[in-house]
């Protein structure tokens, strides 16, 4: 059975931005442990829990972003499968604004580094192909999303 996990695509839309359709950046967490990879906040479902609690929650221990800073944005949702140590993993992601652009970050003991990134630098910081893909196809649901608020 995979081991499941879940987490949110964090973005913030930045103000007066030019050109103005890239304003968009994306939260990626540095980790403190293995290769230091990139990635958005995510992490293993507690037995009992759903699947968007478990992102929220996670977001908050790593981040420090409580789902009062976040708006979850209706629509997408992004599963990925690997490995990991010769073991299949399923982690869901959600697509999560941040209210406040401004809001001030705090890392837990799993990550050493943080950055908001627009979506090229973000692809090259998450190296992984499907992690990029999932940034490009969260990136494609927001382009659409912005034009309907």
């Amino acid at each position: 059975m995979a081991v499941r996990a879940c987490g949110l695509i964090v973005f913030r839309l930045l103000a007066n931005c030019v050109p103005p359709k890239d304003n968009i950046e994306y939260l990626l967490l540095q980790t403190s442990y293995g290769k230091h990879h990139w990635t958005p906040p995510k992490g293993h479902v507690d037995p009992g829990e759903d699947d968007l609690t478990t992102a929220l929650r996670e977001t908050q221990e790593e981040a420090g972003l409580t789902a009062e800073h976040l708006r979850v944005i209706d629509g997408f949702v992004q599963q990925l499968r690997y490995e990991v140590q010769g073991k299949p993993k399923e982690v869901l992601y959600w697509l999560a604004e941040l209210r406040d652009p401004e809001t001030e970050l705090t890392l837990s003991d799993e990550h050493q580094d943080y950055r908001w990134a627009r979506l090229e630098d973000a692809c090259s910081l998450a190296q992984y192909k499907d992690m990029q893909d999932t940034l490009r196809a969260a990136h494609q649901y927001l382009e659409t999303w912005k034009h309907k608020q």
